[in-house]
């Protein structure tokens, strides 16, 4: 089975719980176990943040998820002007005691092949991660 989702989004902090709740009832559809789901709504809510509060401009952004019987594809994509290369983001970490900044950190743990960089053809940036849909 093959599930596509496509959403287009307020830049808001309601929007994240909403994304999150709409994967996860395509991925508890496809019988995906509940760590593996948290996994995802993790990244995503995180994803989801870092739009909202660091794209320069904009009134919305798009989350794509692709699931099959094995993988859970997303990308965040926002509209927005960058100040800096979407490539330089993830440089170093936050440091430990930071209130703010382990995003992509966070992703990276509980997702494979993060990538993050500009969006094609458009102003913006794509936050990429795949997340394998087998338990160990």
């Amino acid at each position: 089975m093959e599930v596509v989702i496509e959403m287009t989004l307020p830049r808001n902090a309601r929007s994240a719980p909403l994304a999150r709740r709409t994967l996860d009832a395509s991925l508890s559809g496809l019988g995906v176990t509940g760590e593996i789901r948290a996994d995802i709504a993790l990244a995503l809510g995180e994803a989801c943040a870092n739009v909202i509060r660091h794209a320069n401009a904009g009134d919305e952004y798009e989350v794509h998820a692709h699931l099959d019987d094995r993988v859970c594809v997303v990308e965040v994509i926002d509209g927005g002007q960058c100040s800096a290369d979407p490539s330089t983001w993830d440089r170093g970490g936050a440091p430990l005691g930071a209130e703010h900044g382990r995003g992509l950190q966070l992703i990276r743990a509980f997702t494979e092949e993060l990538r993050i960089g500009p969006r094609p053809h458009a102003p913006g940036s794509v936050v990429h991660f795949e997340k394998s849909l087998i338990a160990s």
